[in-house]
């Protein structure tokens, strides 16, 4: 098998000064899944012992140059540590920012690392420049078999599955906030959400219900107008009423979850949006981006977490 690109500027800036610095906050141990038209990261799919993560990009918004090969049709995935990877990437960039190299280049290859062992799998970060070459071997686990390569596909086709309906939030930074205000309160969060747009977040403790409500929110997928006599309602008496009506879901789950995919802010979306899986399997939590200088969606970047819920 053989894997080799060329990391575009564009491509070490959104990996270097965003997403990787998002990613880290969430797991140490991540898949690279590469695909002839991919480059994604996976963390925790083959369980759900914990947050998910997938992180997917589209070769053109990485690299200028990309090579795949391999016996089971073009796909190569490993795990590594990802900040071993942060840490090659960065290394690479300054040698880049100090002017004179041509690039970043990034290959898999087998090295010896002391004279009698065995070769071992690297991801080899390279960088030319003037008369010297400047590399950076991140060591990898052994690429996997073509039938864990089937069940890692099947794993991110199940999580790429999405709510029927999804809520924007409407505001990142405030959003964190509360987490952060409340996360020494209690450890569970209860998450609403109702097909006409409303979102009630609530940290319950034996003593008081902490909580932030909103209504009439952007919604993607399953809409429906609030009924009438819901207008002149309180929150909670709205959002019993959309449960009641099939129209509303409602999940718990681990305060530190939620609060562990909102370090994908680092990565700078443009929005994002809340589900919850139909018999409320699990919350998922969607970034958005959007092409530079517009409000379009940009297809070749995605982000989301899955959080698992809690049984009630």
């Amino acid at each position: 098998m053989k894997f080799k690109a060329s990391l575009t500027n564009r491509g070490i800036q959104i990996l270097e000064k965003r997403f990787l610095h998002a990613l880290d906050k969430i797991g140490k141990t991540w898949h690279i899944y590469l695909t002839p038209d991919h480059f994604i990261f996976l963390h925790n799919l083959l369980s759900f012992d914990g947050i998910q993560s997938v992180a997917q990009f589209s070769k053109q918004a990485l690299f200028s140059d990309y090579r795949i090969a391999s016996q089971t049709g073009n796909r190569i995935a490993f795990t590594l540590d990802l900040a071993l990877f942060y840490s090659a990437l960065r290394g690479s960039a300054s040698v880049c920012a100090a002017g004179g190299a041509n690039g970043v280049h990034v290959r898999l290859a087998k090295k010896q690392t002391n004279s009698n062992g065995p070769n071992m799998p690297f991801l080899t970060f390279e960088t030319q420049g003037g008369n010297s070459t400047v590399i950076h071997d991140v060591p990898i686990s052994s690429p996997l078999s073509p039938g864990d390569i089937m069940e890692l596909q099947s794993a991110l086709e199940n999580a790429q599955e999405i709510p029927a309906t999804l809520v924007q939030v409407p505001d990142l930074a405030k959003m964190q906030n509360f987490v952060e205000r409340h996360k020494n309160i209690g450890d569970i969060l209860k998450v609403s959400v109702t097909q006409y747009g409303d979102l009630l977040i609530e940290v319950a403790t034996t003593l008081a219900v902490a909580g932030a409500a909103y209504c009439n929110l952007g919604v993607l997928g399953v809409h429906v107008d609030a009924p009438a006599e819901s207008q002149a309602m309180k929150v909670r008496a709205r959002m019993e009423l959309a449960l009641e009506r099939g129209e509303a879901l409602s999940a718990e789950l681990k305060l530190k979850h939620f609060a562990k995919s909102l370090q994908c802010c680092l990565s700078e979306p443009d929005s994002a949006f809340l589900g919850i899986a139909p018999q409320a399997g699990c919350l998922t939590v969607i970034f958005q981006f959007f092409i530079p200088g517009t409000h379009q969606t940009d297809k070749s970047i995605s982000l989301h977490c899955r959080l698992p819920v809690l049984e009630t």
